[in-house]
């Protein structure tokens, strides 16, 4: 779950990071009010869940209160990357020197939580990891042991000589561990970090991505999700028990289990084919979802395949066929389906499946390969 820089900073200030002072505004009225609290120059910043925001015009600063509200009522109503714009945050513009990037993510592999800083902050991290990895330094923590205050300052002396500055960044490292442990993140950055002339340190940007299997222990987190920010049909397939993620390819998937998804997806650009989604109807399908899953599907102009890969434990072959029947007979499906079923059931799948004219495959790479084949067609 994403939620907005302006939230993220809310959290982020409480575990004692210095924030900028800023608040959220809805119009420009709001904008103008703020700004009136601030007395400062002032940068607005438009709240959505992409990024490219500064390169769409989306961040604009003002040095009066009647300027925070022209400006304002410039970025609300703008969209950026298809998201309209509804808030903005009206933060101090504070006066940067130099800047760091932070961050922490949970990395599988080394199957733990890693913080990483770099001197070349205000640049996306992915960059600076294709031309200058080597001015990125990665710290994997123990879990059990947590972040040690040893390995934040080691961190910390790769950034800065000055002893002040190194142990102020040292506190801060530690204190954006302790968010991330505590409100079961899966990623913070901070980006920038900002160094003023006068020696002091801000987060003038923060970035948090909550894991949703942690959200039930923290309902205030739960009701900083944006709906309208949200992709409609990934909440559509969250409501009906099945997990779904829009990709930029050509093949649906369907699959149970994650495992068998991140596998399919693999197995098809081994291929040569892009996956259009990452959908897993679950550990024990009834033919309504498998029903569901492919309305969800083909409600995307892009797929111009559906691959099932099903390995039947807890899933039964045969109710994933009844399913997919069920499909063919409630909506018109215009494109071609691959199916691979294995496991419980799997001779009454078939049994079903010889009724209709929809392709079975006995192995999970000739049917990424037909469903490759078929696409293009």
């Amino acid at each position: 779950m994403k939620i907005h820089e302006y939230q993220a900073k809310e959290i982020l200030r409480k575990f004692g990071l210095p924030i900028p002072p800023g608040e959220v505004a809805r119009t420009p009225e709001e904008a103008e009010s703020i700004a009136k609290k601030i007395e400062k120059p002032l940068v607005i910043k438009a709240q959505v869940h992409v990024g490219g925001r500064g390169k769409a015009g989306g961040i604009q600063f003002a040095k009066t209160p009647g300027e925070a509200k022209e400006v304002a009522a410039k970025i609300l109503g703008m969209e950026i990357k298809g998201l309209r714009v509804k808030k903005v945050l009206v933060a101090e513009n504070v006066d940067i020197e130099n800047e760091v990037y932070l961050g922490i993510i949970l990395d599988r592999k080394s199957k733990s939580p890693v913080v990483m800083v770099s001197p070349e902050g205000g640049i996306e991290i992915e960059e600076v990891a294709k031309k200058t990895p080597e001015k990125i330094f990665k710290k994997p923590i123990n879990s059990l042991d947590g972040f040690l205050p040893e390995e934040a300052e080691d961190l910390s002396s790769k950034i800065f000589q000055d002893t002040d500055l190194r142990l102020k960044l040292t506190e801060i490292l530690g204190s954006l561990y302790d968010a991330f442990y505590k409100k079961d993140a899966s990623l913070i950055e901070i980006n920038p970090l900002a160094l003023t002339p006068e020696g002091d340190l801000f987060a003038v940007d923060a970035k948090m991505v909550m894991d949703d299997n942690g959200l039930f222990r923290h309902p205030e987190i739960e009701a900083m999700r944006d709906l309208e920010e949200e992709d409609p049909t990934e909440l559509e397939a969250k409501e009906k028990g099945l997990s779904f993620i829009r990709l930029n390819g050509n093949i649906g998937c369907v699959v149970n289990g994650a495992g068998l998804a991140m596998a399919t997806m693999d197995i098809i650009k081994h291929y040569g084919g892009e996956p259009a989604n990452f959908l897993d109807i679950g550990g024990s399908s009834n033919p309504e979802k498998v029903t569901t899953a492919m309305k969800i599907l083909l409600a995307d102009p892009n797929v111009k395949a559906v691959y099932f890969n099903i390995f039947g434990g807890i899933t039964r072959c045969d109710d994933v066929a009844n399913g997919i029947v069920q499909s063919l007979n409630q909506m018109e499906v215009k494109v071609p389906i691959v199916i691979r079923l294995t496991g419980t059931n799997e001779e009454k799948a078939r049994e079903i499946l010889q009724k209709t004219d929809l392709l079975h495959v006995p192995s999970m790479a000739e049917g990424a390969k037909k469903a490759i084949e078929l696409a293009k067609e």
